[in-house]
């Protein structure tokens, strides 16, 4: 894309053709189309990029991204309208809100191991804040970057959202064009270029990117299930998701159990022979085959090992007695290998955790409340999963987002819909009394500051509708029992009404 195609998508967004939540519905009402009429070709693609089973793929992204729509078309009408906002004194008759609105063209870069969820998601929020897009899907990923950009057009505003597709070079230039925000998904290396090039132009960044998430096992869980839900999230995609468990810290005593869980839970999901089972998948391509091959060199898997450069196949592998220091504990795996590190104790296994970089994700498997709670509260990391892996990433309702090298911002939901808006702060009052603003003039006295001082200095106080409507059901219901209670004072006391209707009850 070159200066004068990103003018056009500016031209266009300047239009005001998003601004009405209308037009923004029905840009999401189509992209909802299109994954429904286009489903089966979404999963023919990914099985050529990453041999991904055709029912892994609605599982792992469509259904996904279709929550996603189906929650801002039933939300959108409530996240862009106005906020009202707590008021001082001053300000007590004026109208003030937030304001959402649009920050202006996106650039949405995704990533190759999950094209449409990673690229779609971000996506839908940009609609539902009413920006333009562009969007960029990774070239590793050949097949549903093609895929894309032969139906985006097709459903879409053509001028708003366009598809850029190519390699690095493409990427590159589209990195020196100015854009209103960036949503980089993928490695820290590329993430840490992007960040460079937003720079330049005092451009905002979302960077989703990834590390190394811990999976702690405390010897007080059942070890056998910890273990099903790990194999589950560590070899779905062939391992090649951000979130994955990355490696395991455990005790010492439980090791060779954890080993022996995870080798039959690999049976029973794939079989005898994984390269032939239908449900694993392949290494995107041979560069990061042989990457994730170097990270094995100097160990002997207890558990797989086996690998097919032809096929990009890397059998489930585990590594144990893994040493802290080494080359595989260095960098993310982002493949088919665990690695389990010993430690002696949930201490251990906290130091361990913090002298490290912030992790995308932490898992904690532990029957202990007290003990989970601490873990939480004693670690940093982009989210957290107690007694199961990568679940957190289904809720829409939760931000999702690392936190210093794992990333920055996030979305999901409102979340993204939060991200990719501007919050303009609105004062609206009249030219009115006038007489409330002396105060603030000068000539100054001490008596004029002295009401200022008070003035501001008084709790905000809450004038929105839902606060207001309790505000007056609460004074009904206190003046009706204040009533209620004078009444029954009166008939204690015996005194003599002179209203019509006590006289006709003490009659």
């Amino acid at each position: 894309m070159d200066r004068q195609a990103l003018t056009r998508v500016r031209e266009a967004f300047l239009s005001g053709r998003t601004r009405p939540v209308q037009f923004r519905l029905q840009q999401l009402h189509a992209l909802q189309r299109m994954i429904t009429e286009k489903e089966a070709e979404i999963c023919t693609a990914l099985k050529q990029d990453i041999n991904r089973s055709q029912y892994d793929t609605p599982l792992l992204e469509l259904i996904g991204i279709e929550n996603e729509i189906s929650l801002a078309i039933e939300k959108l009408a409530q996240w862009a309208a106005p906020r009202p906002v707590e008021k001082n004194l001053l300000t007590i008759s004026d109208e003030v809100y937030i304001q959402p609105e649009p920050l202006g063209v996106v650039l949405i870069i995704g990533a190759w191991n999950y094209p449409w969820a990673l690229t779609l998601q971000p996506l839908v929020g940009a609609i539902a804040a009413g920006n333009a897009a562009v969007v960029k899907p990774s070239e590793l990923s050949e097949c549903s970057s093609l895929l894309l950009r032969a139906l985006l057009p097709r459903y879409l505003d053509q001028d708003l959202y366009p598809v850029v597709t190519g390699g690095a070079s493409e990427t590159q230039q589209l990195l020196r064009l100015r854009f209103d925000h960036i949503l980089y998904t993928g490695s820290s290396t590329v993430g840490k270029l992007v960040m460079e090039a937003a720079a330049r132009h005092l451009t905002p960044v979302t960077l989703e990117l990834g590390g190394k998430s811990p999976c702690y096992i405390d010897k007080s869980c059942d070890i056998r299930i910890a273990c099903r839900r790990i194999t589950w999230g560590k070899f779905t995609n062939c391992g090649q998701t951000c979130i994955a468990p990355d490696y395991i810290l455990c005790e010492p005593s439980i090791q060779g159990r954890v080993v022996e869980c995870i080798r039959q839970t690999l049976r029973e999901f794939y079989g005898a022979d994984p390269k032939s089972s239908p449900d694993y998948g392949r290494i995107i391509n041979q560069r990061h085959f042989n990457r994730v091959l170097g990270l094995m060199e100097g160990y002997s898997p207890v558990v797989g090992g086996q690998s097919d450069a032809s096929l990009c196949y890397i059998a489930p592998t585990v590594l144990k007695d893994v040493p802290p220091h080494s080359r595989l504990m260095q960098e993310e795996i982002f493949g088919p290998l665990l690695p389990i590190v010993t430690v002696s104790d949930m201490d251990d296994a906290i130091s361990f955790i913090n002298e490290r970089e912030k992790p995308l994700a932490l898992y904690i498997f532990c029957s202990d409340k007290k003990a989970i709670k601490r873990m939480i509260e004693e670690t940093t990391s982009g989210g957290v999963t107690v007694n199961d892996v990568m679940m957190h990433y289904t809720l829409n309702s939760l931000p999702f987002g690392g936190v210093g090298q794992s990333g920055m911002g996030r979305y999901h939901g409102k979340h993204t819909f939060d991200q990719l808006s501007h919050h303009k702060a609105c004062l609206v009052r009249s030219l009115g009394m006038e007489s409330v603003n002396l105060s603030r003039y000068p000539p100054q006295d001490r008596r004029r500051a002295r009401r200022v001082r008070m003035a501001l200095r008084v709790p905000l106080i809450d004038m929105s509708k839902r606060t207001l409507v309790w505000a007056i059901v609460a004074t009904v219901l206190c003046l009706g029992l204040f009533i209620t209670l004078l009444v029954i004072l009166l008939i204690a006391s015996g005194l003599n009404c002179t209203c019509w209707f006590w006289r006709g009850f003490y009659n």
